[in-house]
């Protein structure tokens, strides 16, 4: 029976992640071979993986970046079970990683994505140990991309929220299109424009406009008219170059992006929010 040093264990615990005691078992049941070791500690990561695959992972990490020329951004969701571990620096380090191997390599779908390579192993399997390691339900849920003459991130602090916005154009001014994100995370705008707005939402609210003007006792012949009032104030409210600007409520979005360029118009964003 092979010594099983402390130097060992550490370094085990260092190239897998597991926990100390965990690491030097695997070492001890395995006479201290390394690869060995290893294929234990996974098999053990996806035995509890197995076991909380049916338990809810609704806390998490919202991460959205650019790359360095800013024609190209994703979104990412990776999920826990708890607040705490959603804090970890570790868990949130990893959210990044797996940004980073999206931002880097463009795959077209989650799938992609969790095939990907990073540090040696896929993302499936790095989510699989992450979850054996810490014992809870880990999921990288989502995955989104767009890509632009110019796009911008924002993650609000605390990583539950985030955004990513495509412009038609890059902006002189750093600061405008970074206000758009901003503004896109406050509001929670349904669509860009009110053209944009999904059929099945119009209809709803012109449903819900009549019954509140039927409800208020207003005449059947105008009822629709009441509807369609209502309609206007939600594309106000609901649409992202319709809405009063956060930063001065003088103006809309759309206003705010013409005092700085004429020509520069909202293509696109993605928002994310954990439930609170």
């Amino acid at each position: 029976m092979a010594e099983i040093k402390a130097a060992d264990v550490a370094k085990l615990r260092q190239m897998t992640g597991a926990g100390m005691m965990d690491c030097k078992q695997a070492l001890t049941e395995t006479n201290g071979d390394f690869d060995q070791a290893i294929d234990i500690l996974r098999k053990k990561g996806q035995k509890i993986a197995s076991k909380r695959a049916d338990r809810e992972a609704t806390e998490g990490a919202v991460i959205a970046k650019v790359n360095d020329d800013h024609t190209f951004g994703v979104l990412v969701v990776l999920n826990c079970e708890t607040d705490f571990v959603a804090k970890n620096e570790d868990f949130v380090k990893k959210a990044h990683l797996f940004a980073d191997a999206a931002l880097a390599q463009k795959p077209n779908s989650l799938e992609e994505l969790k095939n990907l390579t990073v540090e040696g192993h896929t993302i499936e399997s790095e989510i699989t140990n992450m979850t054996g390691v810490i014992g809870e339900k880990i999921d990288l849920s989502i995955y989104q991309k767009l890509e632009a003459p110019q796009v911008v991130s924002y993650i609000h602090p605390g990583n539950r929220l985030a955004t990513i916005v495509s412009f038609n154009k890059a902006v002189e001014d750093p600061q405008v299109p970074k206000n758009i994100s901003m503004q896109v995370a406050a509001m929670a705008p349904v669509s860009v424009d009110k053209d944009r707005v999904p059929k099945e939402v119009i209809e709803k609210e012109l449903e819900i406009g009549r019954a509140q003007a039927k409800e208020e006792g207003k005449p059947e012949a105008i009822l629709d008219k009441i509807a369609e009032g209502k309609l206007n104030k939600f594309f106000k409210e609901n649409t992202l170059v319709s809405q009063e600007f956060i930063s001065d409520h003088k103006v809309t979005v759309a206003e705010y992006m013409a005092q700085h360029d004429k020509e520069l118009k909202v293509l696109d964003f993605i928002r994310y929010t954990l439930n609170v």
